[in-house]
């Protein structure tokens, strides 16, 4: 895809903010307007209920308009990762589905939890977490992950993100290249992996090659060193993972979005305006910056500067804004018109009955595992 944008337009697709609120800002809608944002990721604060979820994401879509629809994301995995209220569905944690060994139940959970983000405006779910559950001691990823075992991992998440995409909502797996076995949460410090190559092609690497085998939309980088890879350097900020390994190696052809860089693993380390250029640089094609809308004026502000000094840095900035519109354009945020019609999806029959066979299956595994 050829772009021919202004570059202060180019770097703001890179950019996807959080703002506080249900309604949104003037100053965000202003900005996606005039192209200094890609989209928005929504958090609990800005979806009180169905409706006014729904009113978001329509202004957020008619601000930024159909040439360059928004990415509208959400981390709507389940269990303790839930930020819409009841009555959307809730899942339990990916732990307890991915105990039960059915995938087929696991895609039609997946495609229920999209058709209500798909009716509500929403287009990219943060999810399926890809990560293995491989140290106990892990104080942010746990039951959030589908097992202890790579290959589980794989199986369930890639039936977990097709059955989000064959309902029309991109997935986003993550943490690349593997959170599981820190005993450090990056929003609060820089967890660092000790891992040989080895050990991480037989354990952190099999769900991501599934997932990028099966045509995920898009992934998600950890704030995490991996000195086997990278000694030193975040993964968020290091091209040998970003690029070397994830598209050289792995195959990766999504969309790389950043974890949000105001988590202490960056932002204690280094400056917005450092970060959001190597990040960039690195591969990442999106910067999550989910809480204050004057480091994402930041962030663009530097990426401007240093697109205008640097050619590298701004066919970089180019391939990532079209490789990120070629995706939203895909899959636009288009919300129901009507509350009539929302509600025949939000807390619908398939939403229901997907619940009620998932509390049967675990009521089932639960007996089975008594006797």
């Amino acid at each position: 895809m050829r772009l021919d944008l202004e570059l202060e337009v180019l770097c703001g697709q890179l950019i996807v903010g959080g703002f506080d609120g249900a309604e949104p800002p003037a100053r965000y809608l202003r900005a996606l307007a005039e192209g200094r944002r890609g989209g928005a990721i929504l958090f609990r604060r800005n979806a009180p209920d169905v409706a006014a979820t729904a009113r978001l994401c329509r202004a957020l879509a008619e601000a930024a308009g159909p040439e360059r629809p928004p990415f509208l994301g959400i981390d709507q995995e389940g269990g303790r990762v839930t930020r819409l209220p009841a009555p959307f569905l809730t899942l339990p944690p990916m732990r307890s589905l991915g105990e039960l060994v059915d995938l087929p139940l696991l895609r039609r959970a997946a495609r229920a939890v999209a058709a209500e983000l798909r009716a509500v405006g929403v287009n990219l779910n943060f999810a399926p977490v890809l990560d293995v559950d491989s140290n106990p001691a892990n104080p942010i990823i746990g039951d959030r992950a589908f097992g202890r075992d790579p290959g589980a991992v794989a199986q369930r998440g890639v039936a977990f993100l097709e059955g989000l995409q064959e309902e029309g909502v991109l997935a986003c797996g993550k943490h690349f290249p593997g959170h599981g076995d820190t005993e450090l949460d990056s929003h609060l410090a820089l967890p660092r992996v000790a891992h040989d190559r080895g050990r991480l092609e037989r354990i952190e690497l099999p769900p991501f090659r599934a997932a990028c085998g099966a045509g995920v939309a898009s992934l998600m980088t950890a704030h995490i060193v991996v000195e086997a890879l990278d000694p030193g350097v975040p993964a968020t900020l290091s091209r040998a993972v970003c690029t070397g390994l994830l598209r050289d190696e792995l195959g990766f052809r999504g969309v790389l979005f950043s974890d949000c860089l105001q988590m202490a693993a960056i932002a204690a380390n280094y400056p917005i305006e450092e970060a959001a250029p190597a990040a960039i640089g690195a591969g990442c094609d999106a910067l999550l910056i989910c809480h204050d809308e004057d480091v994402q004026d930041r962030a663009h502000e530097a990426l401007v500067r240093r697109a205008e000094r640097d050619p590298r840095l701004r066919e970089r900035c180019a391939e990532a804004a079209a490789r990120g519109l070629r995706a939203r354009r895909g899959c636009p945020p288009r919300p129901c018109a009507s509350a009539a019609a929302l509600a025949e999806v939000v807390d619908g029959a398939a939403s229901r009955a997907v619940l009620a066979d998932i509390e049967r299956a675990r009521a089932a595994f639960a007996a089975g595992a008594a006797t």
